[in-house]
């Protein structure tokens, strides 16, 4: 299976509710169903740690730190998007 990292996302095509990450959109990897008609968008957390080494500077360290407690622990609602461990 692959995932196609580095989708067009149209704003307008999204399934209500979900939650897109800015700044990161080149680590989507496609979209999530579970019962009862829940969405979520699914990330790729190497993608992830990529961008914020290149275009932020930072190490490797630094980026898991970041993605860690700022994106993964972060909770918005039911929706929250899912990581792939790639």
């Amino acid at each position: 299976m692959s995932y196609d990292f580095d989708m067009d996302i149209n704003l307008e095509d999204l399934p209500d509710g979900v939650v897109l990450l800015h700044g990161v959109e080149k680590a989507v990897g496609g979209i999530t169903e579970e019962f009862g008609g829940i969405f979520r968008i699914m990330y790729s957390r190497s993608k992830i740690m990529e961008i914020l080494q290149n275009r932020d500077e930072m190490t490797e360290d630094e980026a898991y730190e970041f993605y860690t407690y700022n994106i993964l622990g972060m909770h918005v609602c039911e929706q929250n998007p899912i990581f792939l461990v790639d």
